[in-house]
């Protein structure tokens, strides 16, 4: 990545190559050698812009070639998810809300509540996030178990979150 000089003297910097993710951030997948200070200087501009149009989590994917990058990432407040044989990935939230960037890559638990009333009547949201925002498609209330939650207690809580509805947790339908 190479800065460069406008006609009118002013310095431009070309934010970080990156695809929106499905839950509202950005994956930064690191190809090409870049000196640490272009980094530096081109991360801050691309978190600035992200922090403008309401991203919230930024995943840097870093091959081990590129490793000379990491200590810069880190200085700006990235912290280590997790690494495979080729790379490395590091994480970063935001907005000033808690983080709801997993822990660890080794296993997320969903869950998904059925609700049903004294008449019988099934429970159902539209989905705000994820492959089936805005298609119109209607579901049962789901979500990811935080660290450290039980299953009862996430089921309430996704219930609550997705519906202002509090809920009784009854039994375990099934477990994949």
């Amino acid at each position: 990545m190479d800065q460069a000089i406008s006609e009118n003297g002013v310095e431009k910097v070309r934010m970080l190559p990156s695809e929106d993710d499905e839950h509202g951030g950005v994956i930064v997948e690191m190809e090409e050698p870049m000196d640490p200070n272009d980094f530096s200087v081109a991360l801050r501009c691309s978190l600035s812009q992200w922090k403008l149009q309401g991203k919230k989590g930024v995943w840097i994917k870093l091959p081990i070639e590129l490793v000379n990058l990491v200590e810069t990432a880190v200085k700006e407040g990235f912290r280590y998810h997790h690494a495979e044989p080729h790379y490395l990935m590091l994480v970063y939230w935001i907005p000033e809300t808690p983080n709801t960037i997993p822990a660890n890559a080794t296993h997320r638990l969903r869950i998904g509540a059925i609700i049903m009333n004294e008449k019988r009547e099934l429970l159902v949201v539209l989905e705000k996030h994820g492959r089936s925002k805005g298609t119109g498609m209607w579901k049962i209330p789901t979500g990811i178990l935080e660290e450290g939650e039980d299953i009862f207690s996430g089921a309430r809580r996704e219930v609550k979150e997705e519906t202002g509805i509090d809920a009784e947790f009854i039994d375990v339908l099934a477990f994949r």
